[in-house]
C-alpha cells in the first residue's frame, strides 16, 4: 500500500450482508463535489451541506433515477476521522442498494478504498499515531469485552505517548554521548556513566512494566483454545453439543463417527473460547481417520486446555493417557462422562484424582455438570488472571516484539556501561533502542510493516 493520501476514495463501511442501515464513506478532495452532484435534499431550502449535520434526501444516478433515500453528513478536513473532507451516506442496508450507490460514486471519479485506507490516511495526516491505528483494528476484531477495553485504552493514545516519552529520554542520553564522542578533548558537560546507567535502568523498568500484561491478558485479546480429546465413544461430540446448547456434532453409537475435527466458539461470561471436538483415539488403518487423529494431536499440543474425556462406565487404565498430557503439564482437566450410568470399579474419577488431575464428573446426555465444566474451562484459560484492569496498557504482538528488541539493547547497554565500553559503541546501542521505539509509534516504521498492518483492516475503515 503506497504511503499516499491523494485522490478520493470510497467504500462501504458496514459489514457485508443485508441490514437496516448501510454506510458508504467517501473521503478526499472531491468528496463534497461528488456528494453535491448526486444528492437531492428533501427540503426546498437546502443550499448545500452544512458540516456535521445530517441531511435527509435522495441519491440520484447520472440519469436522475432515484437510487435510495438517505441521510448524508459532510465532515470537512481536518476535523474528520481521516483529516480530509469526508462524506458519509446512511443508506438502506440491502446489498443491491449499496452496490448501486457505491458504483455511482466510483463512476463520478472516486476509487475503491483498499483495506484500512481510511485509517492509513488518518495516520499519514497526523490524526493518530501507529499504536492508535492498530487499536482501531483491534477494537473491530476484539473477541471479548475485555479485549475491546484494552484496545480502547490504546486508541486514546496513552501507549503512544508513553513510548514517545521513553524515546525522548533516551534521545537525551544519545545527545550526551554524541558530545563525548565528537568533542573528546573539550571540557563539555557529559552525563557521568553512573547517572546514565540509572536512566537506562529506569527505561528498562518502564518497558518491562508495559510488557508485563502481554501474557496475562492474552486470552482476553486472542481468545482461548480448548480441545476435547479421548477414546472413541467417550462422548466428546455429545459434550460439544451440550456446551453449545444445540446439536452441532453428529452423535451415534458407531465408533469413529467424528473423523475430522469440529470447531465452534463459546462465549464464557465474556471470554471467547474455541472448542474443538477431535476424532476419537484408537488404532486404525483408515488413512482418512488417521489424518484426523494426527490433526487432533497437533491441536491438543497447541491448546490452552485439553479436556480428557473419559467414559466413566467403562474400565479405564491411566496408561491410556498420553504422557504429554500428564497432570504435571497443567493444561488438562479429566472430564468423566456418562455418570448417569453405573460406574466401573475402580472408578475413573478416583484413578484420575489420585494421579493429580482436576476431575469434573458430567453426563453430557443429561446435561449434568456442564455449567461447572464451563466455569472451570474459563478459569483455566484465564489462568487466574481475572478481568483486565480498565486502564491496563497492553501492547499487541508486533508492539511487544519491538519493545523486547529495545529492551534487549538497553540490557546490553547496562552491561556495556559496567564494562566501560567506549562511548561510540554505547551510542550504537542507544540508537538501535530509539529506532525500535520509533517503529512502534510509526515515526520511522518501514513500508512493509505498514503494509502488513493496514492490509489486515476491513475495507471501509
Amino acid at each position: 500500500m503506497s504511503l499516499s493520501s491523494s485522490g478520493t476514495i470510497a467504500a462501504i463501511a458496514t459489514p457485508p450482508g443485508d441490514g437496516g442501515v448501510g454506510i458508504i464513506r467517501v473521503c478526499g478532495d472531491e468528496a463534497l463535489s461528488i456528494a453535491d452532484s448526486m444528492f437531492k435534499s428533501a427540503k426546498d431550502s437546502f443550499s448545500g451541506f452544512k458540516p456535521y449535520t445530517m441531511h435527509y434526501g435522495t441519491l440520484l444516478d447520472a440519469d436522475s433515477v432515484e437510487l435510495d433515500d438517505v441521510l448524508a453528513v459532510f465532515m470537512p478536513g481536518p476535523g474528520s476521522y481521516t483529516g480530509e473532507d469526508t462524506v458519509e451516506f446512511n443508506c438502506h442496508g440491502g446489498r443491491a442498494i449499496l452496490a448501486a450507490v457505491l458504483g455511482e460514486i466510483l463512476s463520478r471519479g472516486a476509487t475503491l478504498a483498499r483495506p484500512g485506507e481510511f485509517t492509513l490516511r488518518a495516520f499519514l495526516n497526523g490524526k493518530m499515531d501507529l499504536t492508535q491505528a492498530e487499536a482501531v483494528a483491534e477494537m473491530i476484531h476484539a473477541p471479548s469485552k475485555g479485549a475491546a477495553q484494552l484496545a480502547r485504552v490504546k486508541l486514546s493514545g496513552v501507549l503512544g505517548k508513553r513510548i514517545e516519552e521513553l524515546r525522548l529520554r533516551l534521545e537525551v542520553l544519545r545527545a550526551h554521548l554524541c558530545v563525548a564522542v565528537d568533542f573528546p578533548e573539550d571540557e563539555l558537560e557529559c552525563l557521568p556513566l553512573d547517572e546514565m546507567k540509572t536512566e537506562v535502568t529506569d527505561a528498562v523498568k518502564n518497558i518491562s512494566e508495559i510488557l508485563s500484561g502481554v501474557e496475562r491478558t492474552r486470552a482476553w485479546r486472542e481468545g482461548g483454545l480448548a480441545v476435547l480429546s479421548g477414546k472413541v465413544n467417550a462422548g466428546k461430540s455429545s459434550l460439544l453439543n451440550a456446551l453449545l446448547g444445540r446439536n452441532r456434532a453428529i452423535v451415534t453409537d458407531i465408533p469413529g463417527t467424528t473423523r475430522d475435527f469440529i470447531e465452534e466458539t463459546l462465549n464464557l461470561d465474556g471470554l471467547q473460547v474455541r472448542v474443538v471436538d477431535t476424532a476419537g483415539l484408537r488404532e486404525t488403518s483408515d488413512k482418512v481417520e488417521q489424518a484426523g487423529l494426527d490433526m487432533g494431536r497437533e491441536l491438543a499440543q497447541q491448546a490452552d486446555l485439553v479436556l480428557l474425556i473419559i467414559d466413566g462406565s467403562n474400565d479405564f487404565d491411566l496408561a491410556e493417557i498420553d504422557p504429554e498430557f500428564s497432570a504435571e503439564s497443567g493444561k488438562c482437566i479429566a472430564v468423566i462422562n456418562k455418570t448417569d450410568l453405573p460406574q466401573s470399579t475402580p472408578s475413573p474419577s478416583y484413578i484420575m484424582a489420585t494421579a493429580g488431575y482436576e476431575v469434573i464428573e458430567i453426563s453430557a446426555k443429561k446435561g449434568q455438570g456442564i455449567d461447572e465444566l464451563a466455569s472451570s474451562i474459563r478459569e483455566h484459560i484465564l489462568a487466574g488472571a481475572g478481568e483486565p484492569d480498565p486502564d491496563e496498557l497492553v501492547p499487541n504482538s508486533r508492539q511487544a516484539a519491538t519493545l523486547k528488541k529495545a529492551l534487549s539493547e538497553l540490557d546490553g547497554l547496562i552491561q556495556d556501561i559496567d564494562l566501560t565500553i567506549p562511548y561510540d559503541l554505547l551510542g550504537v546501542r542507544l540508537e538501535t533502542a530509539c529506532s525500535a521505539l520509533s517503529e512502534i509509534t510509526g515515526e520511522i516504521t518501514p513500508q512493509e510493516i505498514l503494509d502488513s498492518i493496514f492490509s489486515k483492516f476491513c475495507v471501509g475503515k
